[in-house]
């Protein structure tokens, strides 16, 4: 093991852990990392002692700031591109109304019996006398090896204290693509409402790790069958089932939203494009009808979906600003290039997408790609590259009509100024149907065709110009 650390500080750790006669070790995620041969810059350091006064020993010698933290027994520093925290190695024990452990001193089996999952819990010993030497006491490299998630210790005993680690076990299998064994799967389902007693906070930062996942579906597909979906994003499996009638059913919507979400997966790590992939059909099933001559409708499911997003990201304490307002563009739009796709597509229907979705819309055309997941190939084909078309046609409008995050030539101040008018319906509505002749091409983008308009539209309201405007 002493070929992997051979980052600078390790070897003056285990020089100071050795002359003041501690035992340290390296443990945890950065040992984890190792063997996936994945690069960490985050260290973890145990010691059989006082943590943060081995840290401020170290800080002395690597001539750099610590932070200590003497309510959680911990201390950080960083040093060139690594950040290290020290802990003492600890027992742990827990109240049934809290997540926050009750700690006193341990050894290092008292520490490694302590963390979530067998991967987590391989230590490297950096004292000079044997250092390099891995001690895993619960076969985390075994079970690494063979791609599974499994507690140290009773996994009831372990979710139900911390319940947390319920879904960093879900993040753990959707990142690494590992299986959880059944006996901790079936912890997690006994001991779901135990995640009442963790924020939202900490909620959702494990499932927007989940959503970053290489195939976030494995998360998902864990979280439902688990029963914790129900519970921390009841709107997602409320698209679960599929219903029919008269022999006519339509797609499960769980499901699809799971394709469509790693479709989006493979062409970008954008968090809040993922999010507008989550949630682009989550009002389907508030707008589900059966209609005899058409089956199953889901009309206005856009829009209505785009009005819930404020809700859910409230609900979820995610941010309630301009990632929130494109994650709602997102959806209002995401069915526009679609039915564009499937028409003879005008001049005038792009003008309209590009000036609503402005600079998203290379963001709103990869979800609406990704939203094709019929099975039939000829038609993901077609859809495809009708795709194509539109995309081509989109840039061509924009480069001819240059209507992305237009603005109109004429502003309603100059619209009051040419016919020295207080603000007021008359000037709502030339404002409106100027920006509506540009975008249906009944007049070019610019501001003498503008006046030229608005001049006509004000006569036609009994307005009389009375200043020029340039």
């Amino acid at each position: 093991m002493k070929e992997h650390l051979q980052h600078p500080v390790f070897a003056i750790l285990s020089h100071l852990a050795t002359q003041l006669n501690v035992d340290a070790y390296v443990i945890g995620g950065f040992v984890r990392d190792i063997f996936l041969k994945r690069s960490s810059k985050d260290v973890d350091i145990v010691v059989i002692g006082n943590g943060p006064e081995f840290a401020q020993a170290a800080a002395d010698v690597l001539n750099t700031q610590v932070n200590i933290f003497k309510s959680f027994g911990t201390a950080m520093l960083r040093y060139q591109d690594l950040e290290i925290e020290f802990v003492g190695a600890r027992k742990e024990s827990y109240r049934a109304d809290s997540r926050k452990p009750i700690i006193e001193d341990g050894d290092l089996e008292d520490d490694q019996k302590r963390r979530d999952f067998t991967i987590n819990a391989m230590a490297i010993q950096l004292n000079q006398a044997h250092f390099g030497k891995l001690l895993d006491p619960f076969n985390g490299l075994q079970h690494l090896e063979e791609k599974i998630i499994i507690t140290p210790l009773n996994p009831e005993e372990t979710f139900s204290d911390d319940p947390l680690r319920m879904m960093r076990a879900i993040r753990f299998a959707s990142q690494l693509n590992f299986q959880i064994v059944d006996e901790a799967l079936e912890a997690i389902k006994k001991n779901k409402f135990r995640i009442q007693i963790v924020s939202k906070e900490r909620i959702t930062d494990e499932l927007n790790k989940i959503i970053l996942s290489p195939v976030p579906s494995i998360g998902f597909k864990y979280l439902f069958d688990s029963g914790l979906l129900h519970l921390i994003f009841p709107q997602m499996t409320d698209l679960y089932g599929v219903e029919i009638i008269e022999g006519k059913g339509h797609k499960d919507n769980f499901y699809h939203t799971l394709e469509v979400l790693d479709n989006i997966a493979t062409t970008t790590d954008d968090l809040w494009l993922r999010w507008a992939a989550i949630l682009h059909d989550i009002a389907k099933p508030a707008t589900k009808r059966f209609e005899k001559n058409h089956g199953w409708t889901f009309h206005g499911h856009e829009d209505k979906g785009a009005r819930l997003v404020p809700k859910i990201f409230n609900q979820l304490k995610l941010p309630l600003n301009e990632k929130m307002k494109f994650v709602q563009k997102l959806v209002l739009l995401h069915l526009r290039p679609i039915v564009l796709a499937q028409d003879v597509v005008s001049d005038s229907a792009v003008r309209r997408l590009l000036f609503e979705a402005g600079e998203d819309i290379e963001a709103l055309m990869k979800l609406c790609h990704a939203d094709v997941t019929t099975k039939n190939e000829y038609k993901k084909k077609r859809y495809r590259n009708n795709f194509e078309l539109v995309k081509q046609k989109l840039k061509d409008v924009e480069e001819r009509d240059k209507v992305r995050n237009w603005q109109p030539p004429l502003s309603g101040e100059d619209i009051m100024k040419a016919f020295n008018i207080r603000a007021g319906k008359e000037v709502g509505v030339i404002k409106n149907q100027i920006r509506e002749a540009i975008l249906e091409g009944d007049i070019k983008n610019n501001r003498e065709e503008a006046i030229s308009l608005m001049i006509n539209l004000g006569n036609q309201l009994g307005l009389e110009m009375v200043n020029q405007i340039n």
